[in-house]
């Protein structure tokens, strides 16, 4: 199969060279890539609900939300992404792409197996997963292959912490994901695999240049769309989730409703004592964005104190968004 090189590893500059190519190439083609720390979130998935913001911030983790469906994924430079485009046809199944995949890591030594959802497996643990958009009459099939990704920085950035979701837990993570570097001896880094899986997928097929002025699109789309807060966190369809902690005042849970990336709804419920009732301040909230600076200002002419006994505003900030 002919392929194409993308030596980029900006997830949001990727996510829209996704996009652009799915656009561009009306015949078989792929390429592979990676990404410097990134989680990158399905299209229908709300980043608030589904992966540890705070953690994000904290360790310069990007996050970018792509253009087909599934869940939350963490990638990171040792983990080597692949993208196949081609036309749609009245049979066109996405197992047979993840399968050629799949044997083709066969080919180099890995026991790669498919599972029902189609993932790639590795003596029943997951090493790949992918997702799917069809545009137009041609489809873009891309999945993620685990060469020796750091598992502890996957698991905490995909672990919500102070929410009811994060009763997903870090062993059901660690038990079930693999790295690929423990089946390949031959492959010193994940270059090497690149390399060997560039060989067996292109076979005795060319490079394709990129059209003039390609590069120059991709760039823009990243600006305008992938890039943005209204992509990556105001496409989010509404949420509802819950977060608690224990303040100065007693136990708070604060139940949200979010919807492109704003504040629906918001009720605070507990056994805190507090002077005034907490729905007055959780009124100032409603309508407003999701991110710390907002809520912080929204916050800042109340006295959060009357509401919830001794709490500052930081208390109450970090209560909501950790």
């Amino acid at each position: 199969m002919k392929y194409i090189q993308n030596c980029c590893t900006r997830a949001t500059w990727n996510m829209a060279f996704d996009e652009h190519c799915l656009q561009q190439f009306s015949f078989p083609i792929f390429y592979l890539w990676r990404n410097a720390p990134s989680v990158i979130i399905g299209l229908n998935q709300n980043p608030y609900a589904e992966v540890n913001l705070p953690y994000l911030e904290q360790h310069d983790i990007l996050l970018a939300r792509r253009v087909t469906g599934g869940g939350a994924v963490y990638h990171d430079l040792q983990n080597l992404n692949y993208s196949i485009i081609r036309p749609v046809t009245g049979d066109s199944d996405s197992s047979d792409v993840v399968q050629m995949v799949a044997d083709a890591l066969r080919r180099l030594g890995v026991p790669a197996e498919l599972s029902g959802r189609n993932d790639i497996l590795v003596e029943g643990r997951k090493v790949s997963g992918y997702a799917r958009r069809v545009w137009c009459d041609r489809e873009m099939i891309h999945g993620t292959l685990m060469f020796d990704v750091d598992i502890d920085t996957l698991t905490q950035a995909l672990n919500v912490p102070g929410s009811k979701l994060a009763a997903k837990g870090v062993e059901s993570v660690r038990s079930r994901v693999a790295n690929l570097k423990d089946y390949l001896p031959q492959c010193k880094d994940v270059t090497d695999l690149q390399r060997l899986l560039l060989a067996e997928l292109a076979g005795s097929d060319e490079e394709v240049p990129l059209p003039a002025g390609f590069v120059d699109e991709v760039t823009r789309s990243e600006a305008r769309k992938f890039g943005t807060w209204d992509w990556n966190f105001g496409h989010s369809a509404e949420a509802q989730f819950s977060r608690s902690a224990r303040l100065g005042c007693g136990e708070v849970t604060a139940l949200l409703t979010l919807d492109r990336g704003c504040i629906r709804s918001l009720e605070f419920a507990g056994d805190f004592l507090g002077g005034l009732p907490a729905g007055q301040l959780a009124s100032r909230l409603i309508g407003q964005r999701y991110e710390r600076k907002t809520i912080a200002e929204a916050l800042a002419p109340a006295d959060v104190s009357k509401y919830f006994d001794g709490a500052r505003e930081a208390d109450i900030v970090n209560l909501l968004i950790g």
